[in-house]
């Protein structure tokens, strides 16, 4: 099981796919993680294992800039939470 979250426009798009994260909490999930897409075409990336709460607090200062990204919740049906 999982939730995706997506974002397209003029805002910066990590807080907004944080948000999004946040109203998928309820769901339960193992690790999640976003991904956004710079003006220069570069793609960052920050996966966290356990609660959203990690994910914050690895991104805390550090959000990737970008107005197109993605986020995902997972919950390990099939294998061990893992970063990779």
């Amino acid at each position: 099981m999982c939730g995706i979250v997506g974002y397209v426009g003029q805002r910066p798009a990590a807080p907004l796919l944080l948000e999004g994260l946040q109203r998928l909490e309820y769901r339960g999930y193992d690790s999640s993680g976003i991904a956004v897409l710079s003006s220069g075409g570069d793609i960052a990336v920050r996966k966290t294992l356990g609660k959203l709460s990690t994910l914050h607090a690895a991104v805390q200062g550090r959000l990737p800039s970008g107005t197109i990204g993605i986020g995902h919740t997972r919950w390990a049906t099939h294998g061990k939470p893992s970063v990779l």
